[in-house]
């Protein structure tokens, strides 16, 4: 399979989107798309997936869209419920409609094969049984059942009709039908947003191991450095492919950035050398020989482009708290958080300069916590208590929606009506709001844009305490990168959620964890979290391991008679096996078969695979007739 895009164009209301895409897609690609907001990374991902067109172009340049065989392409918007009455579990599995077909097919096999053992019938049931256990038939099940459960829903939810689960609940569920039913072509656009840690891992295990090709759109750095191989970006409607992980390609543009400029230097300055030679010597007639020479040999050069400076424009504000002087910013005991239930109880002392991540699955209460704090919602038993002075400068997800008639100058100067018209655009223009930019309306600005607005909003108050609740869901990576750099020279406090490991990394000197058996403070940063929680999940299984030991308890009547079935199923297989080979040594005398060479390789192959598998077999039998003592071969 193959997939090729050559010199691609994709105008969209007359406006040309994507200027010159190359891009290709071969078996087991593991291809990230990276770039700045609005540079055209979900246009690629629809043109891939059929919902766009590339633009005839009027140049002789050769420009195609190609695809090789007829790949089935899977994205997320295409998942539809059909029946909105079946329960989440039957939703799930029929992502695996090719398997549980096969499945009904072997269980009728099998009854068959019980009432005639005829060769016809043993060879319709071992031929079955091949499909379904390439298929993966032995394990899906479970596979869908940890994916299940690492989504964060329940054995009482997997039960429960689809039309009881809320919009968000829903695109997840849609979102791993589209995983477990895996397409040829995986698309997935920002696929870590909205999820948690625990679902994130699942995530990255699973494309690790997935056998056929996708394609990512994501601003998860992490993410993107566990499981891509290429990596190409878009930039100023141009794509560029590099071999690696997104910390390789960046590493790589940086190194050929630097050599393009350098190359690009040498060159100029040898064009430079050789004009100035022939023009010295134009009008004299004895050199004319050598000016035509020169000016031939500037002719003859492949041009090197000079290297076009990347975007990477950053928001920068210096946001120094006005009140220093508070030391003690929260004090929190035994805080019980939810709404009809208690979700989780905190207990949390929090001074100055600390710098504290919420982790932990969703559906623990992280957003609640912080929601309870900004007196959003009434805890429900407990207490909290900030510093008199403590100034506080709150971010909520929902400010990445927020939408406004108003201007951005006017919605800035509604907070701050004291600013001139100047001082309202410099503080804008640091957020990369310039221009004309300040006209649009706050309805036209993108989740990103909007993100920039409201923390250009909160950081201008100058507050002592940031409390920020998933701050980076819309940003692109130079926007996370630019408020990582912001927040590790501010020099208050920080309480922050966030699902990006790599923020939380950067930034959290301590981690807050909520977890199932209670919420914990971690007093070190995100990397010696892990490492221990490594370490006790470690210890945990030796401990679950030693304990399973010491349980276990069989009868020597037990063992025997366990022996005694494993013997008599390894006989059962023996048989299947020898039958099928003596079908393959028919097929391999068959005069048809001898003059197809194609085929008769390919019968030699399965004569191979059979008899290797047939030998470890019988090994297998004997060394369990050696245990038992009373079988007789």
């Amino acid at each position: 399979m193959q997939l090729k895009i050559q010199n691609g164009v994709v105008e969209l209301s007359g406006e040309a989107i994507l200027k010159n895409i190359n891009f290709e897609i071969n078996d087991n690609s593991r291809i990230a798309v990276v770039g700045r907001n609005g540079c055209g990374k979900t246009t690629l991902l629809k043109l891939i997936a059929g919902e766009y067109s590339i633009t005839k172009l009027d140049s002789d340049a050769d420009s195609f869209f190609a695809v090789s065989g007829t790949p089935k392409i899977g994205v997320l918007s295409q998942i539809t419920f059909k029946d909105d009455t079946v329960s989440m579990v039957e939703e799930i599995r029929s992502a695996y409609s090719d398997i549980l077909e096969i499945k009904e097919k072997l269980d009728l096999a099998q009854l068959k094969m019980e009432t005639d053992q005829s060769q016809e019938n043993i060879a319709r049931y071992t031929n079955l049984l091949d499909t379904f256990t390439n298929l993966g038939g032995f394990y899906f099940e479970k596979e869908y059942e940890g994916a299940i459960k690492h989504f964060g829903f329940d054995d009482e939810q997997k039960k429960r009709p689809l039309y009881e689960f809320s919009g968000g609940q829903r695109t997840k569920i849609a979102f791993l039908k589209l995983l477990l039913s895996k397409p040829d072509i995986l698309l997935l656009d920002e696929p870590t947003n909205h999820l948690d840690i625990e679902a994130t891992l699942w995530l990255e295990d699973y494309l690790k191991e997935y056998k056929k090709a996708f394609v990512v759109v994501s601003h998860d750095r992490m993410f993107l450095d566990n499981v891509a191989t290429t990596v190409y970006e878009i930039e100023r409607g141009k794509t560029r492919r590099y071999i690696g992980n997104y910390t390789q390609f960046v590493e790589a543009k940086k190194v050929l950035s630097e050599q393009q400029a350098k190359d690009y230097e040498a060159q100029q300055k040898e064009i430079a050398r050789l004009e100035e030679l022939a023009e010295r010597f134009r009008y004299k007639a004895t050199k004319a020989a050598m000016v035509q020479s020169k000016l031939k040999q500037i002719d003859r050069m492949e041009l090197i482009d000079a290297p076009e400076s990347a975007d990477n424009r950053k928001f920068r504000f210096n946001f120094d708290p006005a009140d220093t002087g508070v030391k003690d910013m929260l004090s929190v005991k035994s805080l019980e958080i939810g709404y009809d239930k208690v979700l989780s109880t905190v207990s949390l002392e929090i001074k100055k300069g600390d710098r504290i991540g919420i982790i932990g699955s969703n559906g623990l209460g992280k957003s609640t916590f912080i929601r309870t704090l900004m007196g959003k919602v009434g805890p429900l038993s407990g207490e909290f208590k900030f510093a008199p002075r403590a100034t506080v400068g709150y971010f909520d997800q929902q400010m990445a929606q927020y939408v406004s008639d108003n201007t951005v100058l006017d919605d800035f100067m509604s907070v701050y009506p004291h600013f001139t018209d100047y001082e309202a655009r410099s503080v804008l223009g640091a957020f990369l709001f310039s221009g004309e930019d300040v006209f649009k309306t706050v309805s036209m600005l993108s989740g990103g844009e909007r993100v920039r607005l409201a923390l250009c909003k909160i950081l201008c108050s100058k507050p002592n305490f940031l409390i920020l609740d998933e701050p980076t869901n819309h940003l692109d990576i130079i926007g996370k990168e630019t408020l990582e750099e912001m927040l590790n020279s501010y020099s208050g406090t920080v309480l922050f959620v966030s699902h990006d490991r790599y923020f939380i990394k950067q930034i959290a000197k301590s981690v807050l964890s909520f977890e199932k058996d209670g919420v914990n403070l971690y007093p070190y940063g995100y990397e010696q979290y892990l490492e221990m929680k490594k370490n006790n999940t470690v210890t945990e299984q030796k401990a679950e391991k030693t304990e399973k030991v010491k349980k276990t308890y069989t009868t020597p009547a037990k063992e025997k008679a366990k022996r005694q079935r494993a013997i008599a199923k390894t006989e059962e297989k023996i048989a299947l096996l020898e039958e099928k080979l003596a079908g393959i040594m028919t097929e391999l005398t068959l005069e048809d078969n001898l003059a197809d060479y194609i085929k008769l390789s390919e019968l030699q192959k399965e004569q191979e695979e059979i008899e290797y598998e047939l030998q470890v077999t019988m090994d297998e039998w004997e060394r369990l007739c050696e245990e038992e003592s009373t079988c007789k071969p």
